[in-house]
C-alpha cells in the first residue's frame, strides 16, 4: 500500500517508525504478549530496552 493510500485509510495500519510515540518503552501488554510469542516460538526477546515501535515490530516479526 503506498503511503498516499495509507493516509486516505485510518484504517490502514502505520509504520511503526513513523509513530509519534514510538520511541516511548513498550507498553505492559506489548511486553506480556512478547513474552507469550517467544515461547511459542522457542525465540528468546529480550524485552526490557524495547521502545513501542520496536516491540511492535518484534511483533510482527514473531506472529509471521
Amino acid at each position: 500500500m503506498s503511503e498516499s493510500q495509507q493516509q486516505s485509510d485510518p484504517t490502514a495500519e502505520k509504520d511503526p517508525s513513523t509513530w509519534v510515540t514510538g520511541d516511548e518503552p513498550a507498553t505492559g501488554a506489548q511486553k506480556s504478549y512478547l513474552e507469550t510469542l517467544s515461547r511459542s516460538t522457542d525465540e528468546d526477546v529480550e524485552t526490557e530496552n524495547l521502545t513501542k515501535a520496536e516491540a511492535s515490530e518484534k511483533i510482527d516479526e514473531l506472529k509471521n
